[in-house]
């Protein structure tokens, strides 16, 4: 499974770097004492995150989420990652992935890749997805993730509820052993150059640019409510503000059987990424150098390490090893812990992941994507419309759309979702303003 084709920036790149510039008092002294002092961490926190592999990511049940302790609260923040086991039982799951198999089946002309082995399947409504979205104890997890977000300030922000979660229908695969699988790399979801070129955006990261690395908060939801992730309409791109992706395991997977990979440190990722486009290696120093002496202040050229060029769109933040060597990612991308049916995997929306590209396993590894979707007045506008998706059959508005699954045997309606919260989540109770 290929990549689709990158390009490189726009000349036009070299206008943002200047605007962040000019707007920030001192900018290159502040910015290049932050850059150092930032490096110096990133040294310690790659060292341990190499050390301690799958288990660095936190782990908990689904019972104990409201009696945690603040210690490991703030820990999960940290990492920007978390299993929590049990939110669904193994059966259940277990049940949802066979429905998925014969609905397949039963439908052969799904779309999904590879073409000639579908494993990542262009389905939305199947009755097991339906279901699983509106899944109580699905919901709460969501909402325990949806309030580790806060408003630093004590600004007021109206109608938002980060205890009321929203359904994002996604996509699931069902992974066979043995493929290869090279399409999801490294990278940050919900946001390409945005991240520098929307001013909300690029405020979510504002004590990262005025030299406060520090003081970044990844859960301040103030600029993240009118931040534009998606100038350009690119097709797959997110247009809700999900606090966490996650997935829902319908089977047993291990590390090295094609499971997800993180970054576990959300802080410094999104320090080290935001500031990476205003350093290059000095003239002279050596290629594969790590030495803060050896990066210099530069703002005269317009890549923004990470992020490409992709049709009407960019694509990125795609860090690598050749261009964000400080994070030592092949030593720091770190598989989660094994999970069984019915375990959930949450990742912060600025947590650089991947997917593993060997399935060494035996059997199939398959999963639902669940998010993490607060009431926000644009997130329930956009779940309006996927409501009436929903109900035609269509795929959801932020994806490719077509036929979808309109006449297919099995496809879900919403008297599959039994429990008011997950109606409540599908949009069929709420008033949009």
């Amino acid at each position: 499974m290929a990549q689709p084709e990158l390009g490189p920036t726009p000349s036009r790149f070299i206008d943002i770097k200047k605007d962040i510039a000019a707007s920030i008092p001192d900018f290159e002294k502040h910015v290049t004492a932050t850059w150092n002092d930032l490096l110096g961490e990133l040294e310690k926190a790659t060292a341990e995150i190499a050390s301690q592999g799958s288990e660095i990511v936190p782990v908990v049940s689904f019972e104990e989420l409201g009696n945690l302790s603040p210690e490991r609260v703030d820990e999960i923040r940290r990492r920007g990652s978390v299993v929590i086991r049990d939110v669904v039982p193994d059966e259940e799951a277990a049940s949802w992935k066979a429905w998925l198999q014969d609905y397949i089946k039963a439908n052969p002309d799904v779309e999904g890749i590879p073409e000639n082995d579908k494993q990542f399947f262009q389905l939305y409504w199947t009755k097991s997805q339906v279901r699983a979205r509106a899944h109580p104890n699905v919901l709460a997890a969501q909402t325990w993730l949806n309030n580790l977000y806060h408003v630093r300030s004590g600004a007021k922000i109206e109608n938002v509820d980060l205890s009321t979660p929203l359904t994002y229908a996604d996509r699931f695969r069902i992974r066979h052993p043995g493929v290869q699988w090279d399409v999801h790399p490294p990278h940050i979801d919900s946001g390409s150059i945005e991240r520098w070129e929307d001013l909300a955006f690029r405020e979510c990261f504002g004590d990262i640019l005025r030299g406060n690395w520090r003081e970044h908060d990844p859960y301040d939801l103030e600029n993240r409510m009118n931040a534009r992730t998606s100038l350009y309409s690119r097709r797959g791109q997110s247009t809700v503000f999900r606090t966490f992706q996650g997935w829902l395991a319908l089977s047993e997977t291990a590390p090295h059987e094609g499971t997800l990979q993180v970054f576990p440190n959300v802080m410094l990722s999104n320090a080290y990424i935001i500031l990476r486009p205003f350093f290059n290696l000095a003239p002279g120093a050596a290629e594969d150098s790590l030495d803060p002496k050896d990066w210099v202040f530069d703002i005269s050229h317009p890549e923004f390490p990470g992020i490409y060029s992709m049709g009407t769109g960019f694509r990125g933040p795609l860090p690598k090893p050749k261009t964000h060597p400080h994070m030592k990612l092949e030593q720091t991308m770190v598989s989660v812990p094994k999970v069984n049916p019915g375990d959930m995997v949450f990742w912060h929306c600025d947590v650089v992941h991947a997917v593993e590209k060997e399935h060494t396993g035996t059997d199939d590894s398959a999963v639902m994507y669940i998010p993490a979707v607060p009431f926000t007045p644009a997130n329930a506008e956009y779940v309006a419309r996927q409501k009436e998706t929903f109900i035609q059959g269509v795929p959801p508005p932020d994806f490719r759309q077509g036929k979808g699954e309109t006449d297919f045997d099995g496809v879900g309606r919403p008297d599959d979702i039994a429990d008011p919260i997950g109606k409540r989540a599908m949009g069929f109770a709420i008033e949009v303003a």
